[in-house]
């Protein structure tokens, strides 16, 4: 969404090359994100049609599954491991914001790139721990055991690919935060412009 104060273009016009680059970068990894973001959407639905299924065959019916709340579960560990980054491409995670929310643009930047150090840990503990886990479970074609006994491979492969996910929207955080914090003016990816801001 192009927001008002923003000249289309005549940021990567002035910029050369490596600001229409970053453009083209930026707007590939929100796109990414959005996109996953839509396909999971149709989780959400899926698990309220089999929560809903089973409501109704155990307590209507006396006749439950041994399938769907297990389904269930692999369905909402996919939901929740690859929408971290689409979460933070349109800021949803949980912040404290009784100080940081009265912060002009710039400082609220500085303050980010600091602590991206933290997130850019989280992520790569998540890449290789996650990742291991995942293989260890591909590699010895993981089931769980349960009456019904469904693969779990497929669910842990998620785990690393969330994890890369919500590492490259970090990413391309981290490069808003930078551009803001050094010209004081914030980043708009979709308007490939700079708009004016509070700068102090």
């Amino acid at each position: 969404m192009i927001r008002p104060g923003y000249r289309v273009g005549s940021c990567c016009d002035s910029g050369g090359i490596l600001m229409k680059a970053i453009v083209i970068i930026l707007h590939f990894i929100d796109e990414l994100n959005d996109w996953v973001g839509k396909i999971l959407s149709f989780g959400a639905l899926a698990m309220f049609l089999l929560v809903m299924k089973e409501v109704i065959g155990r307590y209507f019916f006396n006749h439950p599954t041994v399938w769907g709340n297990e389904l269930t579960q692999l369905i909402f560990g996919v939901y929740i491991v690859l929408s971290g980054g689409y979460v933070l491409r349109w800021e949803g995670h949980v912040n404290v914001d009784i100080i940081y929310a009265r912060f002009f643009s710039r400082t609220k930047a500085i303050l980010d790139i600091i602590t991206s150090i933290l997130f850019f840990l989280f992520c790569g503990m998540m890449i290789v721990y996650g990742g291991s886990l995942a293989w260890e479970s591909l590699a010895g074609l993981e089931h769980s055991q349960s009456a019904w006994n469904p693969a779990v491979y497929p669910v842990k492969l998620m785990i690393p690919l969330g994890a890369i996910l919500l590492l490259i929207q970090g990413i391309a955080k981290l490069i808003r935060d930078i551009i803001t914090a050094v010209t004081g003016k914030e980043f708009d990816v979709i308007a490939g412009e700079t708009t004016e801001g509070d700068v102090i």
